[in-house]
């Protein structure tokens, strides 16, 4: 038992001392900014996106809201105790009914409720739809990027619409699962040492992936989410994102992010029994850094390698108009 216990709380330390060390690479990088979970963190991650400030804005109202009405029911709560004791009431009351008073109780909690709905409706309605351009915006050459995110067991796929045309896909796969596992620890070890040479950095464990989604900052970008086996869910908690992945169904969601750096989430979802190792990272870049990625990203779905690959739409036949049978190009690791 006791030395259960001692190999427990080593790992626990292992782990802790894992993130910390990470989260202190990721301050020291050039990305400076990371949005991950925090040991002892107890608020929200900052919020990257204005849907997550409007998220933020609506949780501090109901905050004061729940504290108020807190405050009341305790305060009612303790002059019933003072006041209506036995030893100060031997004869109890026996009133029933008290028109004021309930007209009071009905009509307040109703109020309440209308304040609450309101702003939670606008934010409801703001998270549905990515915003059209505005004419300024579309004068500018700006456009609502689009990009679909599907769910696996266990890892996701993107697929980007490029202004270009055509689309290309990759698949995003966890690179460290931890190091307890002699397979888990020589994994983690590559994949550090590709962080340190590419973004100099060491890898997260249980975050980090080996094809993140790439996305330029400032840019409305609009995500359809959807599965091909069992409900999963997208989420990046910075940026206020949250949508179910169900099998048969598109379901969508936008973000615009107003900063660079790494955002992370994992799917949110209990989907199977490597559910916990289904991670989401995203990298916010430059406009200029994005176009470097995008055309890096496609040689290699032309070259179909890396988890990368061209999606090739069905073509019509000259005869039926029917689309054709295609065989898929998506390199299977």
């Amino acid at each position: 038992m006791s030395f259960a216990f001692r190999s427990a709380r080593r790992a626990a330390s292992m782990v802790l001392s894992g993130t910390l060390t990470a989260a202190a690479a990721l301050a020291a990088s050039g990305a400076a900014f990371a949005a991950q979970p925090e040991p002892w963190q107890m608020g929200f991650q900052k919020a990257a996106t204005p849907v997550m400030e409007r998220v933020d804005e609506f949780h501090d109202l109901l905050l004061i809201i729940i504290t108020l009405i807190s405050l009341f029911v305790l305060a009612l709560l303790v002059m019933t105790v003072v006041k209506f004791r036995e030893s100060k009431n031997p004869t109890p009351s026996k009133t029933t009914h008290n028109l004021l008073l309930e007209v009071v109780w009905t009509v307040v909690p109703v109020l309440i409720l209308v304040v609450i709905a309101v702003p939670s409706f606008r934010l409801l309605y703001y998270t549905d739809k990515a915003p059209e351009p505005t004419a300024a915006e579309k004068a500018a050459g700006k456009t609502v990027m689009t990009v679909k995110a599907t769910g696996h067991q266990w890892y996701w796929s993107y697929e980007y619409a490029t202004p270009e045309g055509g689309k290309l896909s990759f698949e995003s796969r966890i690179v460290c699962r931890g190091t307890i596992d002699p397979d888990n620890r020589k994994q983690c070890e590559e994949a550090n040492e590709r962080f340190q040479t590419e973004f100099k950095r060491d890898v997260i464990r249980l975050l980090d992936v080996d094809n993140e989604m790439v996305l330029p900052v400032g840019a409305t970008v609009r995500v359809y989410v959807t599965a091909t086996d069992v409900i999963h869910a997208w989420t990046i908690p910075a940026s206020g994102a949250k949508v179910d992945a169900v099998p048969g169904q598109t379901n969508e969601t936008w973000v615009r992010f107003t900063r660079p750096g790494w955002y992370f989430g994992q799917c949110s979802e209990i989907c199977g029994q490597d559910h916990a190792f289904m991670p989401i990272a995203l990298r916010v870049v430059s406009a200029d850094d994005y176009k470097a990625w995008l055309a890096a990203a496609w040689k290699k779905a032309k070259d179909d390698s890396d988890g990368f690959s061209v999606v090739r739409e069905p073509q019509k036949t000259a005869r039926t108009g029917t689309p054709a049978p295609v065989v898929e190009a998506s390199a299977k690791r």
